[in-house]
């Protein structure tokens, strides 16, 4: 898929401002002829098609941006999808945000409808499932999109994809736990067979392995519900295991729930640490240590590279993976002490 022309790639070419093709687009009679020409010459050269109604918001300083996250009620992806809104709004654009609640036919219903709002450009965390219906639509609407924290469709030079380090955050919290007197750890959420908790897993299998430590995963959907069932069964079924890295901040947070249901003391014999460092990390009790993503900063990283490729054409790098930090709480100190 070659990008669409832009007004930039028309001044460039026909060797005039940015707002002198813009003055022309809109039959303005302040541009001479002999420009108009130029400019005319240029569109023709290039294939650029005049969108009216995205020229009518940019009239009105407006460019409007589809924002699609696969779920909104996660605050990882709410803090995420207002990040970037609010950049994007910063630099004069809109944003058309769309939550597809993990649903692929959800998503590329909403899609459908917001390419047909002439957008400018996409910005998809994506769900799994049939994923072709999304990514093929936007492939023949010639559409700049941006895969973000999940990558569903393999063509990156199509799609470009951004997220945080997964697979150090995983690896630094097991470290952590390990250095830290923790016998048996396990992973605890995160679906089967998603590669987002492939890579969450993949630097706790490295450091499991190098420990000498065998490895438990015992999967289950990225909720508070499946992290409180999760300390009852690894209390029961588990108790070997003296320690979890769970695949988000909201499994942590239900598994911290679940031991205090049933009595079991967090940060003294078993140790949780979260993954996202979402904003209540710091406000439970005890507080919870977790893999910060800088989902904000990213969120504004993601915006300035959408804008950088639309205004001056400046493509992304096909895969970007952004640092990582652990922040250590109260949850995973104090083992064995």
């Amino acid at each position: 898929m070659e990008r669409r022309p832009t007004i930039v790639d028309v001044a460039r070419e026909a060797g005039v401002s940015k707002s002198t093709v813009s003055l022309v687009l809109q039959q303005s009679p302040l541009v001479r002829e002999e420009k108009r020409v130029l400019v005319r010459e240029a569109m023709d050269k290039l294939g650029y098609v005049y969108n009216r109604s995205a020229a009518n918001l940019r009239s009105a300083n407006v460019g409007l941006i589809g924002l699609v996250i696969n779920d909104l009620r996660n605050p990882f992806f709410t803090e995420f999808a207002t990040s970037v809104q609010m950049a994007l709004s910063a630099r004069g654009y809109a944003t058309v945000v769309a939550n597809t609640d993990e649903d692929s036919a959800i998503q590329a219903q909403v899609v459908s409808a917001i390419i047909e709002h002439g957008v400018s450009a996409l910005i998809i965390s994506p769900a799994y499932g049939e994923e072709a219906a999304t990514f093929d639509a936007i492939a023949r609407a010639n559409i700049p999109t941006m895969q973000v924290l999940r990558k569903v469709d393999p063509r990156v030079e199509l799609f470009p994809f951004a997220a945080p380090d997964y697979l150090s955050g995983s690896r630094l919290a097991a470290e952590h736990l390990v250095k830290g007197g923790a016998r048996r750890v396990a992973f605890v959420g995160g679906l089967e067979g998603r590669a987002v908790a492939q890579e969450r897993m993949s630097g706790y299998f490295e450091v499991m392995a190098e420990a000498g430590i065998e490895p438990f995963v015992l999967p289950g959907r990225a909720s508070r519900a499946f992290g409180h069932e999760a300390a009852a069964i690894l209390t029961r079924d588990h108790p070997d295991i003296d320690a979890a890295i769970c695949f988000s901040d909201l499994v942590a947070l239900g598994l911290l729930s679940g031991c205090a249901r049933i009595g079991r003391k967090v940060g003294e014999d078993f140790r949780i640490v979260g993954f996202d460092d979402i904003e209540e990390c710091a406000q439970v009790y005890p507080p919870l240590t977790s893999v910060r993503c800088d989902i904000a900063g990213f969120g504004k990283d993601v915006a300035s590279t959408v804008l950088n490729w639309l205004e001056d054409s400046q493509a992304p790098i096909t895969e970007h993976r952004t640092p990582v930090e652990l922040i250590v709480r109260d949850s995973s100190s104090g083992l064995h002490s």
